[in-house]
């Protein structure tokens, strides 16, 4: 079966390569984006089966932009193509129905796969980005109660990926008193490291 796929990348030297590497596939380029307006107007003209997204396409704020215009690509299924995995991406991904990442180091032959078990409605995700992703408590309000002011707004800092050096520094404090709050934070949630931490505050809304 022949695949519609849309790409979207502002990277033209990206779109050439990915056009050949379909070539002589059973994956047929119906358009490319270069903006996510482009994007839209493209996937309603062209009705593609799967859009090859870099999430770089979105702009700075690409969770919320991708939450956003998930919707107006349906039915297409979106796959993300970035080597860029932060947990606040993966989580709105997942929330969003995307089918999953595609590291742009991927081979050719395990791109295509990719596309295809897109369109035949399979998840790409691995089972670490499931698994994390899915891990939560059973009440996020009455854990955000229990988390202090300032462990969540180390919560915060979590989720933009600063390390726990570039955390004290913009919050002044010292980084063992960083290394506690995010202890504390991890415990509360009942979460074994700090991307878990970040996917639960991104799934329940407390960032």
């Amino acid at each position: 079966m022949t695949v519609r796929l849309l790409i979207a990348d502002d990277y033209e030297l990206v779109r050439a390569g990915l056009r050949e590497f379909f070539r002589a596939s059973d994956v047929e380029v119906v358009g490319e984006a270069t903006t996510a307006g482009e994007l839209i107007n493209l996937a309603e003209r062209t009705t593609p089966d799967v859009v090859l997204l870099s999430p770089i396409l979105l702009g700075d704020d690409a969770v919320a932009e991708l939450v956003r215009i998930e919707p107006r690509l349906k039915p297409a299924i979106i796959l993300l193509f970035s080597t860029h995995r932060s947990p606040a991406l993966i989580a709105a991904g997942v929330a969003a129905g995307v089918a999953g990442i595609i590291p742009k180091t991927t081979t050719r032959d395990g791109l295509i796969e990719s596309i295809q078990a897109a369109a035949d409605g399979k998840t790409v995700w691995s089972r670490e980005e499931l698994r994390r992703a899915g891990s939560s408590a059973d009440s996020a309000n009455d854990i955000e109660a229990q988390l202090t002011r300032r462990e969540r707004q180390v919560l915060t800092k979590l989720v933009d990926g600063l390390t726990n050096k570039q955390i004290a520094q913009e919050l002044d404090i010292s980084y063992e008193t960083v290394k506690e709050h995010v202890q504390h934070i991890l415990r509360k949630i009942a979460v074994t490291d700090r991307t878990q931490a970040a996917v639960w505050a991104v799934r329940h809304g407390l960032v």
